[in-house]
């Protein structure tokens, strides 16, 4: 396995900076990302632009979201440690593995099969091990699992599927980039059963959230 190197951390830290003058705040999401090998969850042959604040392919169509994207849905989450948080869209495990760092309990689901198998294989490697990893359909979310504190959605969905609201915790929240083409970053609150807030956050580029698993 590729190292984990000073020069790798000093980049790392040049990025911190970088998102920070963007101007994500939370202290702990900053040093999750300090702290985490980015270049590790990446294909080999783009390992030398890990640390550009740029999102890159990481096979099945997919990509590995731009760090500051990351930095920001997982700020809008506002982790406290010990959450149960959905996440849909494992990828390479990248975004799993910050969950994780900021002691979160993560479910995760991802739809490629390629994809599955390379997070569930590599995550315990870099000692990021999710509550749970499941092959499926992000759009059914993870029922048997539910209620969840918190959950995340990595790829742009067309609409809010109204399945993950009902498996969201009475005062949970649900960070999605809603839309087509162009996502609007949407954060929904559960106030009570029946009640919901709603929240807009700007606009931004994710790869399409796909229904139905490849099994």
């Amino acid at each position: 396995m590729i190292r984990d190197t000073n020069k790798h951390k000093g980049l790392r830290n040049q990025l911190v900076a970088q998102i920070k003058r963007k101007g994500i705040k939370d202290e702990n999401v900053l040093k999750a990302i300090s702290k985490i090998p980015r270049h590790l969850f990446m294909d080999s042959g783009f390992i030398d632009f890990a640390y550009q604040d740029k999102p890159f392919p990481i096979g099945a169509d997919q990509t590995i979201s731009q760090p500051y994207t990351v930095a920001f849905q997982t700020e809008l989450l506002e982790i406290i440690p010990g959450d149960k948080v959905l996440e849909i869209g494992t990828g390479s495990g990248y975004q799993t593995a910050i969950l994780i760092e900021l002691k979160a309990e993560v479910y995760s689901i991802e739809r490629q099969k390629e994809l599955y198998k390379m997070a569930k294989k590599f995550l315990p490697q870099v000692g990021y091990v999710p509550k749970k990893l499941v092959f499926g359909d992000g759009y059914a979310g993870l029922p048997e699992s539910a209620p969840f504190d918190k959950i995340l959605v990595t790829a742009g969905a067309p609409y809010v599927p109204k399945v993950l609201l009902s498996q969201l915790k009475i005062g949970g929240k649900l960070v999605i980039p809603v839309g087509k083409g162009i996502q609007v970053m949407t954060v929904i609150e559960r106030k009570g059963p029946k009640k919901f807030e709603r929240h807009e956050y700007g606009d931004f580029r994710f790869v399409p959230l796909l229904k139905d698993s490849n099994k």
